[in-house]
């Protein structure tokens, strides 16, 4: 079947209330019920897409949060934000049955950067943890109109916070660029600098010379600050002249920062272990820098931070970090996005590993589960806009490409289509360039359904990275 969001504003949220009295359990379990029939409530009607919900301590305002359009204009992109409804305001209804507006309202909506998650506190407070640059640190707020508390902790990123219903303690995911993430415990949002690991699950890792990393910024053309992350070969911290892997993240709507991961997605200590230099731009459209800059990709979908991304490069080869003769470039998803666009625009990297990647918008936005968000970034659909559709499609300047080029997709992607890697992999094929498409059978764009799969691509990444981007190191 398809799991196609068709229209934004068909994505809302909904109570129902049942009468638990006359519940029968044996029917229940059959997928049956005999519970007083309730007619749903709708609590939001907007053009956005509400995902995680979860009930205040006070069990009348529903939290939840919003990635995809927004409640206060018609569809954009901000970064994530979080509200809460009323629920109990639809109960205090006027005789004559009228129904009342409930509009949600806004938590940390001073904060310039972007809520990732949260959770209750018993108190009727919010704990969050919110992304500002590179760091994701847990930050509170009492009431929507109170003052945003910054919580101190560790340097680090900060994930899945979640709150004792009975007491104040609060268990969260913890990592930073040295320090593999483990879940930790503490006794309250100000006693983050005495939590308590409670697992050890990636003990392994600290007894590994890990590769270390450190912000990086610089100007880019229009004079916009932009930031990153550096990680090193290990052994080689803030060392000079080293082979440089440019690896783009996702999204648009992420960053790259002060946090540990190591898998199929995000594998750049893997890639700093076999010699390489990381560099992850936190490019126009990142979260964590303020919605103008989250924004600032619209309508210019690849363009705008593929000038963000090469500004980039030349700052660290200016500055002697990278060596110029070997530069490559990969991402995965609006990483692969960026990665096929840049190959169009320079023939300065020496090789490139691209994942689930468009190289056209108008056949992308028509097998998108998503329709509603490619139109938006291109400032319409097809037919409204049909030169912007061109002239941000690599596919248009793909005669351009010199770069030996790596593909990865999964054959039943409904994210990115994989006809888009049949396209770019027929493009390349047509100009002699050298490239090589990998198709995991069954997988969707996450990757998920065999773990093998994930390995095999690092694996081949990397591979293609040496054989054509100049290190000799193995990981």
């Amino acid at each position: 079947m398809s799991e196609r969001q068709e229209k934004v504003e068909d994505i809302d949220l909904y109570i129902v209330n049942l009468d638990l009295v006359n519940l029968d359990l044996v029917n229940l379990a059959e997928g049956k019920s005999n519970a007083t029939e309730a007619k749903p409530t709708r609590l939001t009607h907007n053009e956005a897409a509400e995902l995680n919900p979860e009930w205040s301590t006070d069990n009348r305002h529903l939290f939840f949060q919003v990635n995809l359009g927004s409640l206060e204009r018609k569809y954009e992109d901000p970064q994530p934000r979080l509200y809460w409804v009323d629920t109990g305001a639809r109960d205090n209804k006027e005789s004559d049955k009228k129904p009342v507006d409930v509009r949600p309202e806004r938590w940390f909506a001073s904060y310039p950067g972007e809520i990732v998650r949260y959770t209750p506190l018993p108190d009727g407070s919010v704990l969050a943890a919110g992304r500002l640059g590179t760091e994701v640190q847990f930050i509170t707020q009492a009431n929507p109109k109170a003052a945003i508390m910054k919580r101190e902790g560790w340097a680090g990123a900060y994930e899945s916070p979640s709150a004792s219903a009975q007491a104040s303690r609060i268990a969260f995911a913890y990592s930073s660029t040295i320090k593999p993430t483990e879940i930790y415990i503490a006794d309250g949002a100000s006693e983050l600098a005495h939590a308590r690991p409670i697992t050890a699950f990636n003990k392994l890792f600290t007894e590994r010379d890990l590769p270390q990393a450190e912000p990086y910024r610089w100007t880019s053309d229009d004079g916009t600050p932009v930031e990153g992350m550096l990680m090193y070969p290990p052994g080689k911290f803030e060392a000079k002249g080293l082979p440089m892997f440019v690896f783009i993240h996702g999204g648009p709507q992420d960053a790259d920062g002060n946090h540990f991961e190591a898998d199929w997605y995000q594998w750049d200590r893997l890639a700093a272990t076999a010699g390489w230099l990381v560099f992850e731009p936190n490019y126009r459209g990142s979260t964590g820098y303020g919605d103008k800059f989250a924004l600032g990709i619209v309508p210019e979908i690849v363009s705008r931070p593929g000038k963000d991304i090469l500004t980039g490069v030349d700052a660290l080869v200016k500055d002697g970090t990278a060596d110029a003769n070997r530069l490559t470039v990969g991402g995965y998803s609006y990483g692969g996005y960026m990665t096929n666009w840049l190959i169009t625009q320079t023939n300065r990297f020496k090789a490139a590993v691209t994942g689930a990647g468009a190289v056209e918008h108008v056949a992308n936005w028509g097998n998108d589960d998503t329709t509603f968000d490619d139109a938006y970034f291109l400032g319409g659909v097809p037919w409204e806009t049909p030169d912007r559709y061109r002239s941000e499609a690599a596919i248009y300047q793909i005669s351009k490409v010199r770069t030996p080029t790596h593909m990865v997709a999964g054959a039943d992607d409904i994210r990115v289509a994989v006809a888009e890697d049949y396209l770019l992999d027929r493009a390349l094929h047509e100009l002699n360039v050298p490239s090589e498409l990998l198709i995991f059978p069954g997988e969707g764009h996450s990757l998920k359904k065999n773990p093998w799969h994930g390995k095999i691509k690092v694996r081949q990444e990397l591979k293609w990275l040496e054989k054509y981007g100049g290190t000799t190191g193995t990981p």
